[in-house]
């Protein structure tokens, strides 16, 4: 299967999770093709946007970044992300992400059922 961009699905999702701004998201693949995965999608956060603080359970959310800064609150510890960073919130764990940079943050995010 090949997909090109111009293929891939658009949505604009307000206050994420309780978090502030618009995250938009391209969804990289059609949903029926996800397998074991609930999510596999670029996210963009503007300048300010965050996505807020919350718990993924039965599931392991990856992001890889690829352009911007931001914070995680990864289970309560905070800590600055950078192109080339990956976190991993598993299954129990909660985690928040806030775009505090002047360009867009861009990252990759896979959820994968447990």
């Amino acid at each position: 299967m090949h997909i090109k961009r111009n293929q891939m699905t658009v949505e604009d999702k307000e206050k994420l999770r309780g978090g502030e701004g618009t995250a938009r998201f391209t969804h990289l693949v059609p949903a029926e093709t996800l397998g074991r995965a609930k999510l596999f999608s670029e996210i963009r956060l503007p300048p300010g946007a965050a996505i807020g603080y919350h718990r993924h359970d039965g599931e392991t959310e990856y992001y890889v970044f690829v352009s911007g800064t931001g914070v995680v609150n990864d289970n309560g510890d905070e800590c600055t992300v950078v192109p080339g960073d990956v976190t991993v919130t598993g299954s129990g764990c909660s985690h928040s992400l806030a775009n505090n940079g002047n360009e867009d943050l861009v990252l990759h995010a896979l959820i994968i059922f447990d």
